[in-house]
């Protein structure tokens, strides 16, 4: 039995049908993935440069990764679709949990610049691992369930050129 053709869910946070949330989260999970590296630079070298940016690092990822977050939130609450189902949900609740261990993990290092053992340190590699978690959920949600895909268009496309 041949599978069903998707339905995509557009999303009501974009410009020109174009989503945003997918397209904004990408910097603040790299800066917050790469505070593992800059953490062991740290940890290998000394240098207060690498706790320096650590810091700005933690910052601008939790930062970012809040706006990112209320972006895939008018998503979650506008959109039926999204809210039924439960992929979305889980993905949801562990950004929440991860930008808010991001949150204490930049507000310890702004309060302790160098004193990263045990708690910064732990705190980011925890960040890291539900970074990466809320990542794959992410992506199920776009790739299994063409959550922000505007899949008819690109039929009618395809129909149109052949």
């Amino acid at each position: 039995m041949a599978d069903e053709p998707k339905r995509s869910i557009k999303s009501r946070a974009g410009i020109a049908g174009h989503p945003l949330h997918p397209t904004v989260v990408h910097f603040p999970v790299a800066c917050l993935l790469l505070v593992v590296v800059s953490d062991a630079a740290f940890l290998y070298t000394g240098d207060p440069f690498w706790a320096r940016s650590s810091l700005w690092l933690a910052g601008i990822g939790a930062l970012g990764g809040w706006v990112a977050s209320t972006l895939g939130l008018i998503d979650l609450v506008s959109l039926r679709r999204v809210r039924n189902l439960i992929l979305g949900w889980c993905h949801a609740i562990l950004a929440v949990m991860m930008l808010s261990l991001a949150s204490l993990n930049w507000l310890w290092r702004y309060l302790n610049p160098v004193d990263l053992l045990p708690w910064a340190v732990g705190l980011t590699l925890l960040t890291a691992g539900l970074v990466t978690l809320a990542g794959i959920l992410g992506g199920m949600l776009v790739y299994d369930h063409a959550v922000g895909v505007d899949i008819e268009d690109k039929i009618r496309a395809a129909i149109e050129d052949e």
